[in-house]
């Protein structure tokens, strides 16, 4: 499903036409309020934004798509005004994934769509990492506990990636300085430490299953599958 958020009726008709006989489903709204709405009980496979919109502009709404976790990856198309090279600057910039514009035309509109569609599909199962309700995005530097977000430091997730790649393993001090840092880092030991107890309380209740080998170093708990 595509949707043309554009103010002109005439233009949104004729996107949505187009879109319709080269075999897409399509849907068109007049305005920022009325695409939100809609979003509330279903979303698109992608979106194409005008940047001059009544009320909510085009920019502010991309904004609002790329703060939501629900729609950060969302696809969106701007269609920005011939020589506003500035909103077409900004709309890459805040996250937009293509521009048209103004005045473009209906089958540049629909090879463009095919394009981000086709750079868009949904990666493969393969890079995730589970244990039971926790899981790490491998791709997408994403880690989910019980289908909620939650951040984690550059560091503390290849920890945590260490630990489920090989669970049971125990990993000295040591060992965890060179692997996740680097083979010639300086710091002390004490840096695992720190960056384990606060994994520890970022995993809520998983974070028990990272084990203190005494005199050794940690493990994640093995379960049985």
């Amino acid at each position: 499903m595509i949707w043309c958020v554009e103010d002109d009726t005439s233009i949104r008709d004729i996107e949505v036409y187009t879109l319709q006989s080269t075999g897409f489903e399509a849907e068109g709204f007049p305005d920022g309020a009325s695409f939100f709405e809609a979003l509330k009980f279903r979303k698109p496979d992608l979106v194409i934004l005008d940047v001059m919109l009544p009320g909510e502009d085009g920019i502010s709404i991309l904004k609002r798509l790329r703060a939501s976790h629900d729609t950060q990856d969302l696809p969106v198309i701007m269609a920005t005004a011939k020589g506003m090279e500035y909103d077409k600057v900004q709309s890459l910039d805040l996250g937009a994934d293509d521009y048209l514009v103004k005045p473009f035309g209906m089958m540049e509109m629909v090879s463009r769509v095919k394009a981000i569609l086709r750079r868009c599909k949904p990666k493969q199962t393969t890079n995730l990492l589970r244990n039971d309700g926790l899981v790490i995005n491998l791709e997408e530097h994403i880690v989910m506990i019980d289908n909620r977000r939650i951040d984690l430091t550059f560091k503390e997730f290849e920890i945590l990636r260490l630990f489920l790649s090989h669970p049971g393993t125990v990993y000295s001090r040591d060992q965890l300085l060179s692997d996740i840092w680097d083979i010639n880092y300086a710091g002390e030991t004490r840096t695992v430490d720190v960056h384990i107890r606060t994994l520890r309380q970022k995993l809520e209740t998983y974070g028990s299953r990272i084990q203190t080998v005494r005199n050794v170093g940690y493990r994640w708990e093995k379960t049985n599958d």
